[in-house]
C-alpha cells in the first residue's frame, strides 16, 4: 500500500526556467514521468518566485519556495485520502 512519489528538487525547479510549476509541465520538460505523483525536495535554492502544484512538499522546500515569494498547492491524490485501492495482490478476490 505504499504511495510512490517522483522526487523533484528545488534546484531542477529554478533551472527549468518555468515560472509557473505543475505535474504536466514537468512532464512536458522530461522532468517526471507520466502521471506521476511528484514530491518536491528541499535540495538545492530557488531564487525566484514559482508558483508550484504538487501532490507532496518536505517542509523544507515549502519553507524555501514561501521564502522566495512563491506559492505553494497541494494537489489532491487521484485516490482520495487515505490508501490507495489494492489490486493485483491475494486481497483482492475477498
Amino acid at each position: 500500500f505504499r504511495v510512490e512519489y517522483q522526487a523533484v528538487n528545488l534546484d531542477s525547479l529554478d533551472t527549468s526556467g518555468l515560472d509557473d510549476i505543475s505535474p504536466d509541465s514537468l512532464y512536458g520538460k522530461g522532468l517526471v514521468g507520466k502521471k506521476a505523483l511528484v514530491k518536491v525536495l528541499g535540495r538545492g535554492e530557488i531564487t525566484r518566485p514559482v508558483s508550484v502544484k504538487a501532490h507532496a512538499f518536505s517542509a523544507s522546500a515549502e519553507a524555501a519556495i514561501t521564502a522566495a515569494g512563491g506559492t505553494v498547492e497541494r494537489l489532491p491524490l487521484p485516490w482520495g485520502e487515505g490508501r490507495p485501492p489494492a489490486k493485483g495482490n491475494q486481497f483482492t478476490n475477498r
